[in-house]
């Protein structure tokens, strides 16, 4: 009986004695992997696809083809058009790629192929390593969902399913926005630009702001410093005028645009566009033998339409902003690692970033609109010369796809962002010196601000700003609601970003007792002590702070201990980080923690952030703290401030 090609691969690694091929455990081929609430048109899929190895789909698999215009994305069955928009930018820029996509990784002509490739994806402010097998989902022996236009090349294929492993499944990649997915494989910015007359009421928000006016009347020629550089994706609501077989919510890549002269001396803005589906959707002037093409000379009607390779087309700039909605922009990045501004050009060589958090009840103030936007957390950005600068404000996706209990709502309009994403704005005033009135500052208009409270992962504000203190103001539209979020600063100057410390949340009162604090410094060594967090076995390495509670519990009822562990780090450099408290046998100051016990109390999941801190009730006994970073061997200095309310100043404390 002969042998598929699969089946004889197989049995020859298996003659051969070779290592068996990696399997992912944590993305397993079956419908874990591919659904989540089984509410988009893939569910209908279920019980038909089969999963492959590249080298049982095609003789011989390669990551990417030898003409590289054949490597640009096909989309399948899968809605994610957006991803695949943003994916066009890896192609543009080698450099970026490589970041991505690690080069010299074997594959399957390399005798160290084992069946894995790792991929990079940027995440809430830092580059995370996601490792998959290629096992890829097919129907009938053939890809169902994104490939390169060569069918013998997998780069595409594989970077959907790593990306899909980073959101949960498959399904989860059906909607999107190409701004969040640009941002995520190149660590830069984006922007989303209306082009029609300013979008719905619910689009505009409920705040007026100037800087709309200029975001729903795009002009290309503000592009023309980065044109050929920048990434540009162009999108649609509903099936536009002169498209013929266009959907709703469809995106598009714009692959270039020129002037061109004119017969009769004048001349037009043309615009390519590709289509991820790779077959022409377009009627326009244009096409084909359109009439448009009468209009420049027979020579240039020749080489531009040479240009266009599978499902691409031309349209003038006229049509393009008649029959889009609007427009995403991808700022360029150099191969140095810098943003490139889109507004200037200008290299934008300084950066940085901090972590913040809307806490209700004590930070989570609210638009103006609101009494307690004086709540929200504030950021000092110090310009030490005149120069252009960004400031975007990223929040965390609501529903964690880590979290396997948090279920989300089915994605299938626009409305998407709705369901994952708080109403966000960031606002900026100039500020004379440190030491200001608050209240009387935020009664005047900031000097700059973001448009109106948006549904979007991340909004970015720009301005030319003097030398000088600005205070920077990031809030949710509603009150008390919560969010992680992450505060970018790029410019072309030197600036400083810190945040303005507020008091955290004041620990309950106590008339019968007192609160006595003490502060440990610790290091974490790599090789020593950098143990990591609980998935791995080193982590009773981390280094240990024994502590007593008194056993006077009807006089400390209620919270009695708050724990903060604050790294040491660059904000640049952070570490997730985190700590357990375990229960310990009592007069014994060097024992043992017991590995077979649960925690008592966890302060978790680990944050990329500055510190973290619980508030807790323990019953009298002893106890040790454990601090550590998620992964082992991130080295850094931490401080431990350990807090218990007391009735008496006698307090054993014991620490290693």
């Amino acid at each position: 009986m002969a042998l598929t090609r699969g089946a004889f691969y197989r049995a020859g690694r298996s003659e051969c004695g070779a290592e068996p091929l990696f399997e992912d455990p944590d993305f397993p081929p079956g419908d874990t992997s591919l659904f989540s609430e089984r509410s988009t048109p893939i569910a209908k899929l279920q019980g038909e696809i089969t999963w492959r190895r590249p080298q049982e789909i095609c003789l011989s698999p390669s990551l990417f083809p030898e003409n590289i215009n054949l490597g640009h994305a096909k989309q399948g069955l899968l809605g994610d058009c957006w991803f695949l928009c943003a994916c066009t930018v890896l192609l543009k820029n080698k450099h970026l790629m490589n970041k991505v996509l690690p080069p010299d990784q074997p594959q399957w002509d390399d005798r160290r192929y084992r069946g894995a490739f790792q991929f990079h994806f940027w995440q809430q402010g830092h580059w995370t390593e996601v490792t998959i097998d290629d096992r890829l989902p097919c129907i009938n022996s053939s890809l169902c969902f994104s490939r390169c236009q060569d069918p013998t090349a997998f780069w595409v294929a594989l970077l959907e399913k790593a990306y899909a492993k980073v959101h949960g499944s498959y399904e989860r990649l059906w909607a999107g926005q190409v701004s969040e997915a640009l941002v995520d494989l190149t660590g830069g910015l984006a922007e989303r630009w209306n082009l029609g007359d300013g979008g719905s009421e619910e689009e505009q928000g409920p705040e007026h702001d100037s800087d709309r006016v200029r975001r729903s009347r795009l002009d290309l020629n503000l592009l023309h410093p980065v044109k050929d550089s920048c990434v540009l994706s162009c999108s649609t609501h509903s099936s536009p005028g002169g498209a013929s077989e266009l959907g709703q919510y469809h995106a598009l890549t714009v692959m270039e645009w020129l002037d061109v002269k004119t017969v009769s001396g004048g001349q037009v803005c043309l615009l390519r566009i590709r289509n991820p589906w790779g077959r022409c959707c377009w009627g326009g002037a244009w096409i084909g033998s359109g009439a448009g093409w009468a209009s420049v000379s027979p020579a240039c009607a020749v080489e531009l339409q040479g240009r266009t390779a599978v499902g691409e087309f031309w349209l003038d700039e006229a049509e393009f902003l008649s029959h889009f909605d609007d427009v995403t922009v991808g700022y360029p990045i150099s191969e140095e690692g810098h943003l490139k501004s889109i507004y200037t050009g200008k290299l934008l060589k300084h950066s940085h970033q901090l972590v913040g958090r809307w806490i209700k009840g004590h930070s989570a103030g609210g638009s103006r609109n609101s009494s307690s936007y004086s709540s929200n957390p504030k950021f000092w950005l110090k310009v030490c010369e005149r120069g252009e600068v960004l400031a975007s404000l990223l929040q965390r996706r609501k529903c964690r796809n880590t979290e396997q209990h948090a279920q989300t709502p089915p994605e299938d309009s626009r409305n998407t962002k709705h369901q994952h994403h708080q109403a966000i704005a960031l606002h900026m005033w100039k500020v004379e010196k440190r030491r200001f009135n608050l209240s009387r500052m935020l009664s005047k208009p900031p000097c700059a601000s973001t448009h109106c409270h948006a549904y979007e992962r991340e909004v970015v504000l720009h301005g030319q700003l003097e030398p000088g203190y600005y205070l920077l103001i990031p809030s949710t539209f509603l009150p008390g609601a919560e969010a992680r979020f992450l505060i970018r600063v790029f410019s072309s100057s030197p600036t400083s970003l810190s945040a303005l410390k507020t008091p955290g949340p004041s620990l309950p009162s106590a008339t019968d007792g007192e609160w006595e604090t003490s502060y440990f410094r610790g290091t974490w060594v790599v090789g020593t002590n950098a143990g990591g967090s609980r998935n791995f076995l080193s982590h009773w390495q981390n280094p240990c702070f024994p502590f007593n509670v008194c056993n006077d519990s009807e006089k400390t009822s209620g919270v009695n201990v708050r724990i903060t562990l604050r790294q040491n780090l660059p904000d640049t450099d952070l570490h997730p980080i985190g700590f357990h408290v375990y229960r310990v046998p009592e007069g014994v100051p060097d024992a043992t923690l017991p590995r077979d016990e649960d925690p008592v109390a966890s302060c978790v999941p680990h944050c990329y952030t500055q510190d973290v801190s619980l508030s807790c009730s323990l019953p009298p006994g002893a106890y040790a703290i454990v601090p550590s970073t998620y992964q082992p061997d991130c080295p850094g200095n931490f401080t431990l401030t350990l807090a218990r309310r007391i009735h008496s100043p006698r307090w054993q404390r014991f620490f290693l």
